[in-house]
């Protein structure tokens, strides 16, 4: 078991966010305003992590406690918003329902649904939800559905799966799909998926966040989304984020960590990066001329398994003290669900009753850190590069200038 587990040393977060992006943001504003639902996309290991705030200003907000006004059929003043956790199937089934009511208990006004495209029952209630908020005014004469969300999230599969659900008999693949992050690049022609009530969908590029931010902060936000595959493939050191998979596999399970299953049996949980990829390779029979172990090709091969099924092993440690634990005699041990949620689990809440009235109240906690931190962050100016206000001191500088230029000229034209 492991006693300590220190934190890796991060590479500074590189700069991804192509035109089409940038495109893309200018023009949500005016989507909106023809968009009746907004289905925002993110990703279940990375619940928080995957949002993007440049979303939150942009999409209109509703109170919960006030009954939403007919919608027109084609936008109106809000947009009834739902949120899409893509992905539950590469995390552990305990922690849904938990994760949310704590959402639901911060953030009234939005409907989060866990869905995988894998799942025709996850489909097909959501495909009910959209058709139920269509119903609620028989007037209109359709119901638009904009999806958004980070890039490599899900939007294109799980438009195609409701599509296939909602039309009646065989439906082509309307969206191209990739593993690759940015493969939509345009805004798509209009999808139906739905017949009666009829409700049409489009599909959206995935928007990264145009900074992922400094220090630590920014530097692990970007290695999180780099292990989804959210962020354009090469950007990243392999093995940087191995270094870092292997952190957070340690902290959720000090005892027997998800990566053992890869390495040969027997083998003790490591904190080191080096003695993990060449015990790896040795496995996988990965060894260049020589008999050298070829450290970098297993460093793929171990983020690719990852991403496929290590992640729901990763999280799907009980979130009690494990008797290997308690026999150690320390009191706590880190505990997780996903990425983005970890607590501390003491030996009082070992006994599963407890523990299951406190799992709640623990991802209420994560959730208000991770916003209080990301408002601060924000605050501070940490979700801005030197770049981008150098480019906005620059464009404000011409501003003044242009501004001062036509007042001489109208100055001028009215002394003559």
């Amino acid at each position: 078991m492991l006693l300590s587990i220190p934190f890796p040393h991060l590479p500074s977060p590189p700069s991804w966010f192509p035109g089409h992006m940038n495109r893309f943001t200018k023009q949500l504003p005016a989507l909106l305003s023809r968009t009746d639902i907004v289905l925002e996309l993110r990703d279940s290991r990375l619940p928080l992590t995957s949002i993007n705030h440049n979303f939150e200003g942009d999409v209109p907000r509703r109170d919960a406690a006030v009954e939403p006004s007919p919608v027109s059929g084609y936008g109106g003043m809000t947009c009834e918003r739902i949120i899409v956790l893509n992905k539950r199937d590469l995390v552990p089934e305990w922690g849904m329902e938990p994760f949310r009511r704590a959402m639901a208990a911060r953030f009234p006004e939005q409907v989060i649904h866990f869905a995988s495209c894998n799942r025709r029952e996850d489909i097909r209630s959501l495909s009910t939800l959209l058709v139920n908020i269509a119903k609620r005014n028989p007037h209109a004469t359709e119901t638009n559905v904009l999806v958004v969300g980070m890039p490599n999230v899900g939007k294109s599969t799980l438009l195609n799966s409701l599509r296939n659900f909602g039309i009646w008999g065989r439906t082509p693949k309307a969206l191209q799909t990739s593993a690759q992050p940015g493969h939509t690049r345009a805004l798509s022609n209009r999808l139906k998926i739905s017949e009666d009530p009829l409700v049409y969908s489009y599909d959206t590029p995935g928007v990264m966040l145009p900074f992922l931010g400094k220090g630590d902060e920014g530097a692990e936000r970007g290695v999180k989304l780099a292990l989804i595959a959210g962020i354009k493939e090469g950007l990243y050191d392999v093995e940087a984020l191995v270094a870092y998979l292997l952190y957070r596999l340690n902290i959720l399970d000090p005892v027997s960590p998800a990566y053992l299953r890869v390495l040969p049996p027997g083998t003790a949980p490591t904190t080191s990066v080096s003695a993990f990829l060449e015990q790896l390779a040795r496995r996988l029979g990965m060894l260049l001329r020589g008999g050298e172990c070829d450290t970098v090709r297993a460093a793929k091969w171990f983020v690719e398994w990852w991403r496929r099924e290590g992640g729901l092993f990763s999280a799907a440690a009980p979130h009690t003290l494990p008797s290997a634990v308690l026999a150690t005699g320390r009191d706590s041990v880190r505990r997780g669900w996903g990425f983005d949620l970890e607590w501390s689990v003491e030996k009082s809440d070992s006994v599963p009753p407890v523990a299951a009235s406190v799992l709640e109240h623990r991802m209420g906690e994560c959730i208000d850190e991770f916003m209080e931190r990301t408002r601060e962050y924000e605050r501070q100016g940490g979700t801005v590069s030197e770049t981008q206000l150098k480019k906005r001191t620059w464009e404000e500088k011409l501003a003044r200038r242009a501004a001062k230029s036509k007042a001489k000229f109208i100055a001028r034209k009215k002394g003559f």
